[in-house]
């Protein structure tokens, strides 16, 4: 930045004269159209939705009108007359579109001076790079009387966190009937407004396990109607987990979904090796995030279950966390089998262990998946910095899932891109004969939601795909 590019200097009353101008130019993206969007809340879909747009009378997405009204009032405030102008009317008159890619060239030129009340007025106008008038118009401000001079301010700069790929994939889901789920001990706000909401949407039948009187005061703070639901008294949270187990194991609930008990007390009755929903598996969480900064879902497993796992028990992992991205239609997933290195060093296991894990998949022990590693987080998921390492890789800087080497590397990964990169998702066990939603006790209703739904579609998947086998076999 140049000497007078780091300062901001204003043109006094005294020093302006009629016929001096200033001009900005400026190109219209489309994340100048969704700021505008977000900070005036005009979602106005000539502007911000492509399909509606190509039927419209331009037939393509436009710039707000008052964006270009903006742009006349940086010019106004920075260059002419600069700091310390107020500005006290503008007339505005749009002439013509603003296109995505146009090239807009504001300029004020001051017309007229009113001394006894320090005003100046100026024509306004903004010509395209064709130099069409697409608006124009008349400011009257007035103007500063001290010369000021200072540093230009360094703003921050604006990341557009929309809505992500695994959002669109859980709303847009074309799911069958609405399943069974066990809820269990919802005593709080929280868990009874993300079942109400997950009812409205068509997702669960629940079954309320958990005291009476703790789950209706529940209920009425969380302004919920609960008389339509299933409801199962219980004395305490133990009580309701192994009610909940028993159903799962019965199979009078396709899903369990955790409340406002301590998710120890819930996990310890749903892997207790003495009930009857584990599998051939061992169970495994998978976190599955929305990333603001990744331009894709991302898959983490295990921050729950399992503290160290061996190598069957990390094959398992994979399996887990396959099986959910194929859920999501995530069809050929990429696995990063995480270390701290891409380097094999027998004295660091999670690299033996990535290694043998990719050696099982290219021997078709695990299926469906591309897998590699041993992976450092960083070239798992940047494409920079895969070819800056030289790491030629069909995973590297575009994993869909990243495989943890203990529960305490996954659970901070999850916790980092939780609280510093704003990740929105949630969490699901699998592996045993129920999907569950295991919410933590400060997750918001969004994110519980957000479990719902990953439960509602693996276990459509499951279905589908039991269905698929049975015709298989009989064929």
């Amino acid at each position: 930045m140049s000497s007078s590019e780091a300062t901001i200097e204003n043109r006094t009353f005294d020093e302006i004269a009629v016929g001096d101008s200033a001009t900005l130019e400026k190109r219209l993206t489309m994340e100048d159209i969704k700021l505008f969007a977000v900070m005036s809340g005009d979602v106005n879909p000539a502007h911000v939705d492509e399909e509606f747009a190509r039927s419209s009378f331009f037939h393509e997405l436009i710039a707000h009108g008052m964006w270009g009204g903006a742009l006349i009032s940086t010019v106004l405030g920075t260059k002419l007359p600069g700091p310390g102008t107020i500005y006290l009317g503008q007339t505005l008159r749009f002439r013509g579109p603003v296109t995505l890619g146009d090239q807009i060239r504001i300029t004020v030129t001051a017309t007229e001076k009113d001394e006894r009340k320090g005003q100046v007025v100026f024509d306004c106008e903004c010509r395209n790079q064709e130099d069409a008038l697409v608006l124009d118009g008349e400011a009257r401000v007035l103007a500063p009387k001290e010369k000021v001079s200072r540093p230009r301010a360094v703003m921050p700069t604006i990341r557009m966190a929309e809505q992500g790929k695994l959002s669109e994939m859980l709303a847009a889901a074309d799911d069958p009937e609405p399943m069974t789920a066990a809820v269990v001990h919802p005593v709080d706000i929280e868990s009874i407004q993300a079942v109400d909401q997950a009812v409205g949407r068509g997702l669960i039948r629940p079954i309320l396990i958990g005291p009476m009187a703790r789950m209706q005061s529940a209920a009425d703070d969380a302004g919920v109607d609960i008389s339509g639901f299933e409801q199962v008294a219980v004395r305490h949270s133990h009580g309701a987990a192994e009610t909940a187990v028993g159903m799962a194991e019965a199979g009078d609930v396709g899903a369990v979904i955790k409340g406002g008990l301590s998710t120890d007390e819930l996990l310890g009755k749903l892997v207790d090796p003495g009930n009857g929903l584990r599998t051939e598996r061992i169970p495994s969480q998978v976190m599955a995030f929305d990333v603001p900064t990744y331009p894709r879902p991302l898959m983490i497993s295990d921050p729950l279950v399992n503290i160290h796992p061996g190598l069957f028990e990390k094959r398992d992992i994979v399996r887990n966390a396959v099986e959910l991205a194929h859920a999501l239609k995530i069809h050929e997933p990429r696995v990063a089998m995480l270390s701290s290195s891409e380097s094999i060093d027998p004295k660091l296991s999670s690299t033996l262990d990535a290694a043998a894990i990719c050696k099982m998949a290219d021997r078709g022990q695990v299926a469906g998946a591309v897998i590699d590693g041993p992976m450092a987080f960083d070239a798992a998921i940047s494409a920079a910095t895969a070819r800056a390492r030289a790491l030629e890789s069909p995973v590297a800087g575009r994993a869909d899932v990243l495989v943890a080497p203990d529960l305490e590397a996954a659970s901070m990964l999850v916790k980092q891109l939780s609280h510093l990169a704003d990740a929105r998702g949630s969490g699901l066990l699998v592996g045993l004969r129920v999907p569950v939603v295991m919410s933590g006790r400060d997750d918001n209703v969004p994110s519980r939601l957000t479990g719902i739904r990953l439960a509602h579609r693996y276990l459509a998947y499951l279905q589908h795909a039991g269905r698929d086998a049975m015709a298989a076999a009989v064929s």
